[in-house]
């Protein structure tokens, strides 16, 4: 027929056969016969995630927390949860070589929530082996109990809750890794100047709700973008973050912007990851430019600039 085949072939484990057909129609079948082949195994085009936390393996904080039954199937709402976790847990897995092997190690979870990932970070400890003290931080009081009764729960000895605000926790003296996830708009700024006030060896942000700037945003060229709200809310946030990783840098970090889970899951899905180096970054003036070029004065600059005057006088 016009446009169909004239020829197909097919191979086989005992033989092999073609189909000729001609232009007149008349159609052709030649087989030929050959030695059996092994079996040819075909892959899944999609191989299945290997994830740190299994499915099928009973967690027993993801249990709790209703993520996976006690068989450790996951439950089908929370399963963007579980991938979360596990991401979250591939970026700590990353880091950890970072840490000090010779000593206990203090992490401070800022805004901690019900702490998922909090308990992710304690059960990779017992994983992996690591000595450390999580501390979760959070203003929520039935939430800060309900957490610190798993805790007692699972015997995580050194995985402690506490209520409070992050611009006033004085609790710590001295903190190696610092983590603040979806603290909103200025609270991720007190939680980073905390950490580079510390000297904190990591820190790992996932910034939620970036007002500020929004507020403050305003250029003469760009005007016109910034007449659609919600391009303007999307810029500033983008803004928003590529500051504090600026400031970050200045400061004596390297630090990256990273994906943290895929952008079907949820919109707050920029990760800034900062290791300590002491390399203070020569970026003071291309800062300068870009706030007074965007006419903004973000939380997290005046913060450190604070800090940094506080150093000097001895404070």
């Amino acid at each position: 027929q016009e446009g169909g085949f004239s020829q197909l072939q097919v191979q086989g484990r005992c033989k092999d056969g073609s189909v000729l057909v001609s232009k007149k129609g008349k159609v052709t079948v030649k087989v030929k016969e050959h030695q059996a082949k092994e079996p040819v195994q075909i892959l899944a085009h999609n191989r299945v995630k290997q994830y740190i936390l299994k499915e099928g393996t009973p967690v027993p904080f993801l249990v709790d927390l209703g993520v996976m039954n006690k068989e450790g199937k996951i439950h089908r709402p929370a399963y963007d949860k579980f991938k979360q976790i596990n991401r979250f847990l591939e970026f700590i897995e990353d880091v950890l070589p970072e840490l000090p092997k010779d000593r206990e190690v203090t992490i401070l979870d800022f805004g901690c929530g019900k702490s998922y990932l909090t308990f992710a970070i304690y059960y990779l400890h017992e994983l992996k082996g690591y000595d450390i003290r999580i501390i979760g931080l959070d203003l929520k009081t039935d939430v800060i109990y309900a957490c610190n009764q798993l805790a007692k729960k699972y015997g995580y000895r050194k995985l402690k809750f506490m209520e409070g605000n992050i611009a006033d926790y004085t609790g710590s003296d001295e903190v190696d890794m610092v983590v603040t996830l979806h603290a909103c708009d200025t609270a991720t700024d007190f939680a980073l100047a905390k950490a580079v006030g510390w000297k904190a060896k990591v820190i790992l942000s996932v910034p939620c709700c970036q007002h500020e700037v929004n507020r403050q945003i305003a250029n003469e060229t760009l005007a016109p973008l910034f007449s659609y709200g919600l391009i303007k809310e999307r810029m500033a946030a983008l803004v928003t973050d590529a500051m504090r990783a600026e400031y970050l840098k200045r400061e004596g970090y390297d630090t990256q912007i990273l994906e943290f889970i895929d952008m079907e899951h949820t919109p707050k899905n920029i990760l800034i990851r900062a290791i300590y180096t002491g390399n203070k970054g020569k970026n003071t003036e291309a800062i300068r430019t870009c706030e007074e070029m965007l006419h903004i004065d973000p939380m997290l600059g005046r913060l450190l600039d604070q800090q940094n005057e506080e150093g000097e006088k001895g404070v």
